[in-house]
């Protein structure tokens, strides 16, 4: 029998919770998206484009998703729906909205999850150049010596790197000796400063600078053109304004200001005490418009005018809003029929309110007060009181006789003088009545109370009519009473030249001229000549001419010495002053000799001294020249005298070799001209020896790191940091924990290789010039040998290569290096010492190129150059490979990590021995 049961099943939903998981995903206009510190996402973007990025979720219920951001202007807000949305959509991004972004989700279940990327928006602004001036006399008086500054600076993400053009020719240190380019040690967003000394003709040029992030992202290079010419100048400008301005509210205020020098011609902008103009303000070239001025509007205004050479001018006036009350007897007034309040009248100055009393009555004596609130003049509420009453009396004014025209002489101290009656007695208010000119004190405008206006030290320019008038402060509504003194000031003649010298020979004519350029009175009485205290001619001035003239036909012994012609007038006496001398001229050093250093002997060096004379045909033939030279610091000159055979032509060079100098000692040399009359000007000039002195050592302890200096043209820069200092968090297993003698307050130069670089990416550091001077003009025929050594780390899992190569004067950077060690070395200093044989100048170019990922950090430390080949160097690096380390030295490297810092010196002499294969 067959059985059957049956069972019924019930399907019953299966449900799970789980908690939220994240993760972020990219899309937009990315030009870079990398993994950094091991966990961070960094995503680089263009400033401009498209931010997209979309926030991946699981977990059950559906996690609440929320954006938010870190590391960001306060101001930086998501649009609305892209807060809780899954994707984060930002149009057109700004450099402001880097910074990290998190995308959190949550559903109630456990913790929040959390994920982050990292956004980075590059950006290249267009470069600015702005121009500083200097100029500094220089050799006495014959000339002066200018210099230029042009600094660049452009903002960008990445750091920028800044190139100089003058017209199409490229500008790189030492390519013209009238250049200097001024870089900084490390590119993270410094300036470039291009300085040219002593402006030469061809300095006066189209410069440009290019600053460039190499093509990162794909922003291109931009760049900015300077005109450099002999008229550059800095801004000046002029405000055609009071200072304050006091006006009514609702009154139309124009503030102008005008540009009186500036090349290129300056840009006038306004800017206000109140962080913006008003809105309604006008600005039409320099002019500032302020229409229906309200009290709101009182400030400080400034006209700026730049051209970005030099520092921008500015100048400024303050805007006070008045705003009057009349009082009578301490009761307010309102303006009536016959008691009249006006706020404006073109006869009086803005911003003033009159009361006006028509028909004066017997009711209106009383004692009537002016409340002043000045709106934004910074002082509190003031107030004057008038008082009227039977015995008020209106002002008269007059001139005294025989106080116009008032003469005087300059110097003296004058009085001039209007008599004033009325009660209350008026203040006077003088001021220039023929032209637009400051009164004595500097101001447009002076008060007195007794009518009387004194100048001390009365000059020339203070002659001319002053003009006395009455203020209305008495309280009489009539038209300002006024009169008007002349003052003439009488002075001496002037004249030039006040002092000039002429050099002559002997036998010579000399012909001086002393001309009048004015005087007052004009008309001049006579004039001597004078040789010291001796009168040689004298007499009456022409009146048809302006100048006397004194001749000597054959210049002789006698006849040195100071001439002075003496013009004189009523006023007194103008005064030319010749001296006349047979001294000759300063001679001039030529600066630009090839070479000018040789080595003789291991620790002495000689001077080729080379000058031209100054005007040698000016004075008598010039016999012998007169040179001294003192080691400095010390007193003691020793002289020698240098025979001259016949003339010397204009220009011609002449030489003579300073011997036996001693290294590296500089000396003072002097060098004068003789003649018959004697000794003549002298130029002194600082010898130095310029070869760097060796032994040479460089431990990157200060600053200047020994004048290394970054190669413009590689992909990125060496960084100098100490072990206390740098952050080994960020590219972790890699670098050095401390410099070579394993101080960690010690510092070392070392390639950061994380991002933004990329494998094969090169950085150059270039040695300061080291000089290997010929015996003679045509080079070495047995080049010297130099001994270049220095520490270097190679630490970590993508450590690239580290190459030494030789660059000699007028030659490019050698292409073999002449050291080259490439992989990861251990975590420990390495000294490596090449010979080197250069036939010139030269300098030593340490190159880091990056490897395949950031745990590439190269280090280097203790640089040394010495003369001579090197002794007992390190094994060649070139053939030193990471898989040829002994079973005996990977022990080394794990027991290394075990010992305490008291045993590093142990370990390093182990290492030594090991090393020199007797470990």
């Amino acid at each position: 029998r067959c059985t059957g049961i049956l069972v019924l099943m019930r399907l019953v939903p299966f449900s799970k919770t789980t908690p939220p998981t994240v993760r972020i995903i990219h899309s937009g206009h990315a030009c870079n998206v990398e993994e950094e510190r091991h966990t961070e996402r960094v995503y680089t973007i263009r400033e401009g484009e498209t931010l997209e990025l979309t926030c991946l979720v699981t977990g059950h219920p559906r996690p609440q998703i929320r954006w938010t951001k870190t590391a960001g202007s306060i101001s930086d807000r998501f649009q609305d729906s892209s807060v809780f949305n899954e994707t984060l959509h930002i149009s057109k991004i700004l450099r402001t909205q880097g910074g990290r972004y998190y995308c959190k989700a949550e559903n109630g279940l456990g913790s929040p999850a959390i994920k982050s990327i990292r956004v980075d928006v590059y950006y290249l602004d267009d470069p600015v150049v702005t121009v500083h001036q200097s100029t500094g006399e220089a050799k006495e008086q014959f000339y002066y010596e200018k210099t230029v500054f042009l600094r660049c600076v452009a903002n960008s993400n990445p750091p920028v790197r800044y190139s100089w053009h003058r017209g199409r020719e490229v500008l790189t240190q030492g390519s013209d000796k009238g250049v200097e380019i001024y870089e900084p040690f490390f590119t993270q967003g410094e300036t470039k400063i291009l300085k040219l000394k002593n402006l030469r003709p061809q300095d006066y040029a189209n410069y440009s600078c290019i600053a460039s992030v190499r093509n990162v992202c794909g922003i291109p290079d931009r760049s900015v053109i300077f005109q450099l010419t002999d008229k550059t100048a800095s801004p000046l400008i002029k405000l055609l304004v009071e200072d304050p301005i006091v006006v009514n509210p609702g009154q139309t205020v124009s503030l102008v200001c005008i540009t009186t020098a500036g090349e290129p011609p300056p840009i006038l902008t306004w800017v206000s005490s109140n962080d913006s103009l008003p809105q309604r303000s006008v600005v039409k070239g320099g002019t500032l418009t302020l229409p229906a001025i309200s009290s709101e509007e009182a400030g400080v205004y400034s006209c700026v005018a730049s051209n970005n050479v030099g520092n921008p001018a500015k100048k400024s006036t303050t805007i006070v809003i008045k705003k009057n009350i009349w009082l009578k007897n301490g009761r307010a007034l309102r303006s009536s029929e016959r008691m009249v309040i006006t706020q404006t009248d073109p006869d009086i100055s803005p911003g003033t309110t009159n009361l006006d009393i028509i028909d004066l009555k017997f009711t209106d004596f009383g004692t009537y007060t002016c409340v002043a609130a000045l709106k934004g003049g910074g002082i509190p509420e003031i107030s004057i009181d008038v008082n009227i009453s039977s015995t008020t009396v209106p002002p008269s004014l007059t001139v005294p006789r025989g106080k116009s025209p008032l003469v005087a002489r300059e110097g003296e101290t004058v009085e001039l003088e209007c008599l004033v009656s009325g009660k209350p007695k008026p203040i006077i208010l003088w001021s220039r009545a023929d032209k637009e000119a400051p009164m004595p004190d500097g101001s447009m405008q002076m008060e007195s109370y007794d009518g009387v206006l004194r100048i001390v030290n009365v000059s020339r320019e203070m002659t001319g009519s002053y003009r006395c008038q009455t203020s209305q402060y008495n309280g009489f509504n009539v038209k300002p009473r006024e009169a008007v003194v002349e003052l003439i000031v009488q002075y001496p003649p002037t004249v030039e030249p006040v002092h000039t010298e002429v050099r002559q020979g002997l036998g010579r004519p000399v012909v001086m001229t002393c001309r009048v350029l004015r005087a007052h009175p004009s008309r001049v009485l006579r004039f001597e000549w004078l040789l010291s205290n001796r009168l040689l001619h004298a007499g009456a001035f022409d009146p048809l001419k302006d100048e006397t003239e004194y001749t000597i036909r054959s210049l002789n012994r006698e006849g040195w010495g100071e001439y002075t012609c003496n013009v004189i007038n009523e006023a007194g006496a103008g005064k030319c002053t010749f001296q006349v001398t047979g001294k000759a001229y300063a001679p001039e050093f030529y600066y630009d000799t090839y070479s000018p250093l040789w080595q003789n002997r291991p620790r002495v060096y000689g001077f080729k001294l080379q000058w031209t004379q100054m005007n040698p045909s000016a004075v008598d033939r010039i016999v012998a020249y007169r040179l001294g030279i003192r080691q400095m610091g010390l007193q003691r000159w020793w002289e020698q005298e240098i025979p001259v055979e016949g003339n010397i032509g204009k220009g011609e060079l002449m030489t003579h070799n300073l011997t036996e100098l001693i290294k590296p000692e500089s000396y003072e040399v002097r060098l004068t001209p003789i003649t018959r009359f004697g000794e003549g000007d002298s130029t002194v000039r600082i010898v130095t020896y310029s070869g760097r002195s060796l032994p040479f050592h460089c431990s990157f302890e200060e600053e200047p790191i020994c004048m290394f200096t970054q190669d413009k043209n590689d992909d990125f820069d060496w960084t100098r940091h100490s072990a206390a200092t740098r952050d080994t968090k960020y590219t972790p297993n890699t670098g050095p924990s401390a410099d070579r003698t394993g101080s960690k307050q010690g510092f070392y130069m070392y390639i950061e290789t994380s991002r933004p670089r990329k494998e094969g990416d090169q950085a150059r550091l270039v040695s300061p010039l080291f000089n290997v001077a010929p015996k003679n003009p045509y080079g070495i025929t047995n080049p010297p040998a130099y001994c270049f050594g220095f520490f270097y780390h190679m630490y970590g899992k993508h450590i690239g290569s580290l190459n030494a190569l030789l660059k000699q004067k007028g030659q490019m950077t050698s292409e073999a290096p002449v050291w080259s060690l490439s992989g990861n070395q251990g975590d420990r200093w390495k000294q490596a010492k090449v010979s080197i044989h250069p036939t010139s100048s030269f300098q030593v170019v340490l190159e880091g190129v990056r490897g395949p990922g950031i745990e590439g950090d190269i280090a280097i430390d203790d640089i040394t150059l010495e003369e001579g080949e090197c002794r007992d160097p390190p094994p060649s690096a070139c053939q030193k490979t990471p898989e040829t380390k002994s079973w005996t030295s990977t022990r080394l490297e794990r027991a290394k990590e075990q010992l305490p810092s008291s045993l590093v010196k142990i370990d390093q002499l182990l290492e030594q021995l090991l090393e020199n294969g007797k470990g």
